[in-house]
C-alpha cells in the first residue's frame, strides 16, 4: 500500500482536478462499499477506482475479474490498475460514459466519484448508471458528508430510494456509504 499512496499523492499534486480525495480509501471503507456485490448477477462497474482499494475488495469477495469493468479518467491510475488486476477491464473513460461501454443488466456500480452538490453530475453519473443497470441492481456511493450525496429531489427525479449503509471512522477523512436502488412502485 505505500506504493499506492505514493502514486496517489503524485497524481493528486499533478492533477488536482481529477484526484479529489486526500488519501486512498481504507480497507474498512472498501469492505463496506463492496458489500453485496457477490450476490448480484451480471457485470459490476466501478467508477473512479483511483489506486484500486475498492477493486481489491470486490475481487476479494470472489468476483471473477472478467465481470468487473473500471472507468477511470487518470491515465496513470489506469496503467497501474491494469498491472495490478489482470483480467479486469480498465477503461480510460469518464463515469458519464457508462451507457457507451456496451454493458447491460449491470448488477452493481461502486462509485468513488464525488457527486455531492452537483445536480448535473448526479444526473449524468447516477442517472446514466441506472439506465444500464438490472432492475435489482444497486449503486453504492462514498461521501465525506453526513447526508446522502444524491439529494432527495434528485432521488425523486431519478426514481430512486437510498439507505445509509454506515460510517467508517477509520478513513481519512471519515467516510459515509450510501446505497441507491430503483424505488419500488
Amino acid at each position: 500500500m505505500p506504493r499506492d499512496f505514493a502514486v496517489f499523492l503524485g497524481e493528486m499534486i499533478r492533477n488536482p482536478d481529477e484526484v479529489r480525495a486526500i488519501a486512498p480509501s481504507s480497507a474498512a471503507t472498501a469492505r463496506l462499499m463492496t458489500e453485496g456485490v457477490e450476490t448480484v448477477p451480471g457485470p459490476i462497474v466501478e467508477i473512479g477506482p483511483g489506486t484500486g482499494a475498492f477493486t481489491k475488495a470486490i475481487l476479494a469477495r470472489g468476483i471473477n475479474p472478467e465481470r468487473l469493468t473500471l472507468l477511470e479518467l487518470n491515465p496513470r491510475f489506469c496503467a497501474d490498475l491494469r498491472a495490478k488486476f489482470p483480467g479486469v477491464t480498465v477503461l480510460n473513460r469518464s463515469a458519464e460514459e457508462i451507457r457507451d461501454i456496451g454493458l447491460e443488466a449491470v448488477g452493481a456500480v461502486i462509485s468513488g466519484v464525488p457527486v455531492l452538490a452537483r445536480p448535473d453530475l448526479q444526473r449524468a453519473v447516477v442517472g446514466r448508471a441506472f439506465e444500464v443497470m438490472a432492475p435489482e441492481g444497486f449503486f453504492t456511493q462514498i461521501t465525506y458528508a453526513n447526508t446522502s450525496p444524491v439529494t432527495p429531489e434528485m432521488q425523486r427525479e431519478l426514481g430512486l430510494s437510498s439507505r445509509k449503509r454506515g460510517s467508517v471512522w477509520a478513513n481519512l477523512p471519515p467516510a459515509r456509504v450510501f446505497q441507491y436502488h430503483r424505488r419500488l412502485s
